[in-house]
């Protein structure tokens, strides 16, 4: 018997019909002949709820504390969801993160799972029983509860899917699948059949929602494959695995796009060892995240260093980096919160001329101005005027093609 790991995020068991509909799916692929872990996401809001609670009870509430009420939200989506599948005469159990053997580090908020102690969720499978696991948590060697931050049940499920050695990882949610553009900003996107973890990778960390980066890390780590389906339908979803078609891997393969950027440029930085280091190591301290860089060429021994963050964390960077640029001489530090990035995608490009000059061209007949540029083998970002980020997903869409089948 092989066995399942399932996983259904917020949307997929919002509300008691919604919960029947998702045990009525996993009883259909208990009676395919599968053994089947599950592992859920809070209802809904509920995160989002509690968090907003916490914050009104106490301004600065502890980290521990906070960590403790977050992981409830999965914990009662998980009794809940084992309570319907006893209602419907099939055996389950519901697991909170510390009874499933999740080890993780004391990172409150942003844990790493550390290890996998599978022995109970092993011993309610041997017993014939369907294992429900309460994602985005795990427990410290102190035995303190923690969360895997946004994204941690994904983590979770691909986690549980490696160490049981599953034989795919079907995550469940509100859309069909992975598309070649984000289906609400370009209704014509098409729907992918598969795709790589090296391409998948690139489409989440620059944009795409679907699932998160760390579970797909995962996923090629341990050779994981992961669907990603739609929990309303029955509609086949996209296969995120090692191998595709040669023919596929031959093109781009999708259009991510992100409206959360930022920009901060540190004028006329003195043009010596360890300048660099001065101004990001501080960041990183801070908890400031920093995604693409650019310095320009050194002119009277100055020169103007340029880097993207989260409009969210402009503020408290511009604060971290302005007083650090009077201290090493440097002119000024301004900032601009209105972009956006568009980035081209897939295997295709590697090793391959053309790509970049169609990219370029194309953003360049729809009057659209690149003020930075980004590359990886697979992949070619431009940071551009947040309000042109749609013209560029459409425009980039139809001059390669994607709208095409395979």
């Amino acid at each position: 018997m092989t066995l399942i790991v399932q996983k259904y995020g917020g949307t997929s068991v919002a509300g008691a019909s919604r919960i029947k509909r998702v045990a009525r799916r996993i009883i259909k692929t208990r009676e395919a002949g599968h053994q089947v872990v599950v592992v859920v996401s809070a209802m809904g809001d509920t995160t989002d709820d509690l968090v907003k609670m916490a914050y009104q009870i106490n301004e600065f509430p502890d980290k521990r504390e906070l960590d403790v009420l977050l992981s409830t939200g999965e914990v009662v989506a998980s009794t809940l969801l084992a309570m319907a599948l006893h209602g419907m005469g099939f055996p389950a159990i519901s697991l909170n993160g510390a009874q499933a053997g999740i080890r993780t580090d004391s990172a409150y908020s942003r844990a790493r799972i550390t290890g996998i102690d599978p022995a109970r969720i092993l011993k309610e499978l041997e017993k014939g029983s369907i294992v429900i696991v309460a994602g985005f948590q795990g427990i410290t060697e102190d035995l303190d509860i923690t969360t895997l931050g946004r994204g941690g049940s994904d983590t979770t499920a691909v986690a549980l899917a490696a160490i049981l050695k599953a034989k795919t990882c079907e995550r469940y949610t509100d859309v069909n699948g992975i598309y070649t553009a984000d289906p609400r900003l370009l209704p014509e996107a098409r729907k992918l059949t598969e795709i790589s973890y090296e391409e998948m990778l690139e489409m989440v960390t620059y944009g795409f929602k679907a699932i998160h980066p760390r579970a797909v890390e995962l996923g090629e780590v341990f050779s994981v494959p992961i669907l990603v389906a739609s929990s309303f339908n029955d509609k086949p979803g996209t296969l995120i695995h090692k191998e595709v078609s040669m023919e596929i891997r031959n093109k781009v393969r999708g259009i991510a796009h992100d409206l959360d950027v930022a920009k901060i440029t540190v004028v006329r930085v003195p043009d010596r060892p360890g300048i660099a280091a001065q101004i990001f190591l501080p960041l990183a301290e801070a908890g400031i995240s920093v995604d693409t860089i650019v310095q320009n060429a050194s002119i009277d021994n100055t020169t103007d260093l340029t880097f993207t963050v989260a409009k969210s964390q402009l503020a408290g960077a511009m604060t971290v980096v302005e007083p650090i640029a009077a201290s090493i001489g440097a002119q000024k530090c301004v900032s601009d919160s209105d972009l956006g990035k568009v980035s081209i995608i897939g295997s295709g490009m590697q090793n391959a001329p053309g790509y970049a000059a169609r990219m370029f061209d194309t953003l360049s007949k729809e009057n659209i101005n690149i003020l930075l540029i980004t590359t990886s083998e697979i992949r070619i970002t431009c940071i551009i005027e947040e309000a042109r980020v749609k013209d560029a997903v459409k425009a980039l869409h139809r001059a390669f093609e994607l709208e095409k089948a395979e």
